[in-house]
């Protein structure tokens, strides 16, 4: 999917005759870091393409769309494919066939045992997440922080607020997240 998304990104940015120079000013990234997107070779966080999008002129869907395939509705289990591998030890899903004109972008993911308990960096972003544990015990670091979620628990929250999620346990942990970047969020 990596590589898909930085080819499009590629594509449409020299379709502009946009330098990668050019659209790092305008999106506050490194040439490096823009570079390694379209090589497919650097994973690229959803409110960092969020950014790429709109420097470029375009939806966040654009990039998860195709436009060949027939829209469809349901996606099969069997349908889902790996979004995205990370080192820290989680591997996420997108669980929709078509982001389009949505405004949130739900994922499962699945966070491997960790070895350590010592306590993750949390960061902060534009947006909001909602999580929900399916499996295991999820320690979620927020605001300073730190909370055991179980099955059937869940977390709702603004993304600017510092958080991080890990598993401390020798145990597969899976939960789904549901993020609306800020660019979709609804002022009221």
């Amino acid at each position: 999917m990596n590589i898909d998304v930085g080819s499009k990104v590629k594509k449409l940015r020299n379709s502009k005759k946009m330098t990668l120079k050019e659209l790092s000013e305008r999106t506050d990234f490194s040439i490096g870091f823009l570079s390694q997107v379209e090589r497919g070779i650097s994973a690229v966080a959803t409110d960092s393409l969020a950014k790429i999008a709109e420097a470029l002129g375009v939806e966040l869907s654009y990039f998860f769309t195709n436009p060949r395939r027939k829209k469809k509705y349901v996606l099969r289990s069997y349908e889902k494919e790996v979004y995205q591998v990370q080192d820290a030890g989680f591997i996420m899903y997108h669980l929709t066939n078509d982001i389009g004109d949505k405004d949130m972008l739900p994922r499962l993911i699945e966070l491997l045992p960790n070895s350590s308990d010592e306590p993750v960096d949390t960061y902060s972003h534009e947006g909001e997440e909602f999580i929900y544990v399916l499996e295991g015990i999820l320690t979620l670091s927020i605001n300073g922080e730190q909370q055991d979620l179980f099955p059937g628990d869940s977390a709702h929250y603004e993304s600017e607020i510092p958080h991080n999620w890990q598993n401390n346990t020798n145990k597969l942990v899976k939960f789904l997240e549901v993020n609306v970047p800020a660019c979709f969020k609804k002022k009221g």
